[in-house]
């Protein structure tokens, strides 16, 4: 048979498989990624299956995405290995429905050997500062911490972050649960590259980039050449100076990810053309580029307009949509 999953108890199981929606492309790739389906019984699969889908609780649509991601997946013993997995994960306090979450997004966590990893994994995080709960919480939200390395892998990040003046008893902690993906980059290839571009190129220094690290941790896993150097490039271009470049990325981080064409550039051209203000003005209010164009920048420059009022950014921007009508004497003060 072209797909490869072969002849005799294996016919029975390809036929159990397009039974439950998959096709012959499907099947090969299957077959290519697990040898083992060869000699697999459809019985076995269909405990496997049975099990994800009714005790899991498994959408059957993610679950086909499961099993074609990760065909070894019905290889594996239902009690032997599935039951005691997910009751590990079960007792993490997960909520209803994460556990199947988290084997969706990561199928692979079904053979760690997750309750001999789980003790020395939390003993680690503790050190940090993150708690049981908020370890089960990270590990549903990415699953792939548990087949990651304490010693080759955790160690390093945490070091990394430790030289960059990152205290390691909280702070660190903080960042973690802020952003779970941060474990899964490699310090050499990214993590090191794009502080050091902070430092070098934006000219972040000490606290500077401690803050911004701790309020916008996601900064440092973004491609340095694919999107921090042309947000960069485009702020000078603006006519910004080196300082106030180093204002606004300390001030405001996301400015250097955000989308040159989509986000900056329209503001800055709604901030000068229509607004008719400095562009330093930014410098000291560099949050103004967090807020909607047309939700939030022209409804309340066009209230401005009409009470004939001024003030500065931040007393325009940094309050909700009833302080500011309140404010502006839109609505009566209650």
């Amino acid at each position: 048979m072209a797909s490869g999953v072969g002849n005799g108890n294996a016919k029975s199981l390809a036929q159990w498989l397009r039974e439950n929606g998959f096709d012959e492309e499907t099947l090969g790739r299957m077959s290519r990624r697990c040898r083992n389906l060869q000699s697999l019984d459809a019985s076995e699969a269909s405990g496997v299956w049975d099990y994800l889908l009714n005790n899991v609780k498994i959408e059957r649509r993610k679950l086909r995405h499961v099993v074609a991601k990760c065909p070894k997946v019905l290889t594996l013993s239902v009690d032997g290995k599935l039951v005691p997995t997910v009751q590990c994960l079960v007792t993490l306090q997960a909520k209803p429905g994460e556990v199947a979450q988290a084997i969706a997004k990561f199928p692979q966590i079904l053979f760690h050997s997750v309750e001999e990893k789980l003790c020395p994994l939390l003993a680690f995080f503790q050190t940090l500062g993150v708690s049981e709960k908020q370890l089960a919480k990270l590990l549903m939200v990415n699953p792939r911490l548990i087949s990651y390395s304490i010693e080759a892998k955790y160690s390093q990040i945490v070091d990394f972050l430790v030289g960059l003046g990152i205290d390691k008893e909280g702070m660190i902690g903080k960042i973690l649960t802020k952003e779970p993906y941060i474990m899964g980059y490699s310090v050499d290839k990214r993590l090191r590259p794009t502080a050091d571009f902070l430092k070098s190129a934006v000219g972040l220094q000490g606290s500077d980039i401690k803050r911004a690290i701790m309020s916008f941790p996601d900064i440092l896993l973004r491609d340095v050449d694919k999107i921090l150097r042309p947000n960069l490039a485009f702020l000078w271009s603006y006519g910004f100076s080196k300082d106030q470049v180093r204002a606004l990325v300390a001030g405001y981080p996301p400015v250097l990810i955000k989308s040159v064409k989509h986000c900056l550039e329209p503001r800055m051209k709604f901030l000068v053309e229509e607004m008719g203000r400095d562009m330093g003005e930014v410098v000291d209010y560099p949050q103004f580029f967090r807020h909607g164009l047309k939700g939030s920048l022209e409804y309340r420059h066009k209230v401005l307009k009409q009470t004939n009022s001024s003030c500065s950014l931040s007393e325009m921007l940094d309050c909700n949509q009833k302080k500011f009508a309140m404010k502006f004497g839109l609505i009566a003060a209650v």
